[in-house]
């Protein structure tokens, strides 16, 4: 038996629409996370790793092969992706993680700006992060499916918001006008989810 499986959605392919496409969204989870979790399940079967969990595998992340270091990234970083969209999201966050924002970076606006330029600035595909990294609030990103559980990671700690900036996470849509892209996002993030992330960490 397969040991990682892809979850369903939390809302419906065309939810996030006029900011996702239902189409984008239908090859994005169906396909491509799909892929990942089954290129995975080849990747892991009949060695050790096969018995840990994905933060136990990234934690050592530099002893495994690529294939288990691009799936199992893939594989997390969409099912954590999923969750932090939602219909008619967007506004801003409240109590502590706004508090934590504003000490982090001097003002929501701000982490806006930087947030974004993170995943802008990002040469070729992978992902922008607001990261929780020893109480603090960071940014960061990361190339390919590599996250900031990683090992390897530039800046390492625990992702509580992460953007997919990969072409297949926008192209239908916005082609080459990324920045668009990463401008409607803050339409749908659940800065609920978002939240709950940040307070299972205090």
């Amino acid at each position: 038996m397969s040991k990682f499986v892809l979850s369903q959605l939390p809302y419906s392919h065309d939810a996030l629409e006029p900011f996702i496409d239902k189409q984008t969204m239908e090859i994005h989870h169906g396909k491509h996370h799909q892929a990942y979790v089954d290129n995975l399940n080849k990747a892991l079967d009949g060695t050790e790793a096969a018995e840990k969990s994905l933060e136990e595998i990234f934690a050592n992340m530099s002893i495994h092969p690529a294939s288990v270091r691009n799936n199992g990234g893939g594989h997390y970083n969409h099912s954590l992706f999923w969750t932090l969209m939602k219909p008619n999201g967007g506004g801003q966050p409240t109590g502590k993680l706004a508090d934590a924002i504003n000490s982090a970076f001097g003002s929501f606006d701000e982490f806006k700006k930087l947030f974004a330029n993170a995943g802008l600035t990002r040469f070729g595909s992978g992902w922008a992060w607001l990261v929780e990294s020893n109480g603090i609030l960071k940014i960061s990103s990361t190339p390919n499916q590599d996250n900031p559980l990683m090992d390897i990671a530039d800046v390492k700690g625990n992702p509580i918001l992460g953007v997919d900036v990969w072409e297949h996470a926008y192209y239908l849509k916005y082609q080459n006008r990324r920045a668009e892209y990463l401008e409607n996002f803050w339409n749908i993030v659940n800065w609920d989810e978002v939240a709950n992330l940040f307070s299972k960490l205090k």
